[in-house]
């Protein structure tokens, strides 16, 4: 996996690509991150990724960035745009594990990329946060805001959480420079990938309601199931 890491970073043509080719300066009055850190990262993910997830990714960060700025939130831009840009590695086939949760597998992946940028350790840590917790809002927003924007700026992009405060010329902005292209099917296809091919990794999460709906005989047991299941004698 090392090796993918380094070819990704160093050898495709989409990281022989100058930071400039791979984002914008700046979308929506938000700048981006300049530093070689973010540059590759933006090209990795790009290198790895479909596109729509690449632009999912970046649709995260801004959305993150503008509704965190409404609300006078101070943040280190590098450490939420690495986080952001790396939060979904764990939907990508090539970083999936038999067993653990997308979003753990995305976190341990994004860990080890960022080892070989040499990412100090406590950094590298906020972003195996971020990643972890970015499907669970409750929890990603008590924290510090660099994990609570990915939550958040994913949340926007997924189900439209918190969109009605970002103006509609912004927003206008942001799908002009990434659009959508087909996110919501695609994203369904993706869910229903992992529930067939590693369903307990959805038990207890909500793609498992997605697999419910979808696949007959669908074996992941709800939480119902698993609290009448429990060996105690009542």
């Amino acid at each position: 996996m090392a090796s993918a890491f380094a070819t990704a970073v160093s050898g495709s043509p989409a990281a022989a690509a100058s930071g400039a080719d791979v984002l914008p300066r700046a979308v929506a009055g938000v700048r981006f991150p300049t530093s070689e850190l973010a540059r590759k990262t933006a090209q990795f993910v790009r290198s790895v990724s479909p596109g729509t997830l690449f632009n999912h990714v970046m649709r995260t960060y801004l959305f993150g960035s503008l509704l965190c700025d409404r609300r006078g939130v101070p943040y280190d831009s590098e450490l939420a745009f690495v986080a952001s840009a790396l939060h979904d590695l764990g939907l990508v086939e090539a970083y999936r594990t038999p067993a653990e949760r997308f979003e753990v597998d995305g976190a341990d992946a994004a860990q080890r990329f960022l080892r070989e940028q040499r990412m100090p350790a406590d950094r590298a840590a906020v972003v195996w946060d971020a990643i972890a917790l970015h499907t669970n809002a409750g929890i990603a927003t008590r924290k510090r805001p660099e994990i609570a924007m990915v939550s958040v700026g994913s949340g926007a992009d997924f189900s439209g959480n918190g969109l009605q405060r970002i103006p509609s010329d912004t927003l206008e902005e942001i799908l002009a420079a990434f659009p959508r292209e087909g996110f919501k099917q695609d994203a369904i296809a993706t869910i229903l990938s992992l529930c067939r091919t590693k369903p307990m990794s959805v038990l207890m999460h909500p793609f498992a309601e997605v697999g419910r709906r979808h696949i007959p005989e669908f074996p992941v047991p709800t939480v119902e199931d698993l609290l009448l299941a429990a060996p105690f004698e009542e």
